[in-house]
């Protein structure tokens, strides 16, 4: 149980901590588009990114898949620009029109899960069966971006609902605020 603990705890750090801006970043902005009442789409967004960020990194671990390093670093922030120019596209906020969604969510979780996948490669042992480290890192990443997810829910509904703030008004500032940020990321990374 206690290396369930401890990969669980490094998955939630690698999402709820200073140094994991690019995830809550895009976590940010994959959500921005949704209100309270599409609680369940989002949770199953962010369950097809945490897939997707699963798949790379037991790839990764079985070292079946590498990248170059350089390359995945200015590629995650890229991913945010996507989500968060996609946003200001959004018209309609049906579940319908935002069905490209689950699919970005899970190919850039490809892309984010390459980011870690050298760490956790020398976290594993060549011979230690993965299924239980990853499961309990995916879990603790998984319930980061709930509580990520959650926060910005709630950010929403109190400005959208109750302040009566447009909601188009909400989405283009949280992805205005994404976008920029990630270009400047993107732009650090490639020199």
């Amino acid at each position: 149980m206690n290396d369930f603990a401890l990969y669980f705890t490094t998955g939630w750090h690698h999402i709820v901590s200073i140094h994991a801006l690019d995830h809550i970043l895009f976590i940010m902005a994959l959500s921005a588009i949704y209100g309270v009442r599409n609680w369940k789409q989002v949770m199953i967004l962010v369950t097809a990114f945490t897939i997707g960020h699963s798949l790379t990194l037991a790839l990764s671990v079985y070292d079946v898949l590498r990248v170059n390093e350089k390359w995945v670093e200015f590629l995650i922030p890229c991913t945010i620009i996507a989500t968060a120019g996609f946003n200001f596209f959004v018209k309609d906020f049906s579940k319908k029109s935002l069905q490209l969604n689950y699919v970005l969510a899970l190919f850039f979780g490809l892309i984010h899960g390459m980011g870690f996948a050298n760490s956790i490669r020398f976290l594993l042992a060549k011979d230690e069966q993965i299924a239980v480290p990853l499961l309990s890192f995916n879990l603790g990443l998984e319930a980061g971006q709930i509580m990520l997810v959650t926060f910005m829910l709630l950010i929403s509904y109190l400005l959208v609902e109750k302040l009566k703030i447009k909601r188009v008004w909400w989405v283009n500032a949280v992805s205005a605020v994404c976008l920029v940020i990630a270009v400047m990321m993107a732009m650090d990374r490639v020199q």
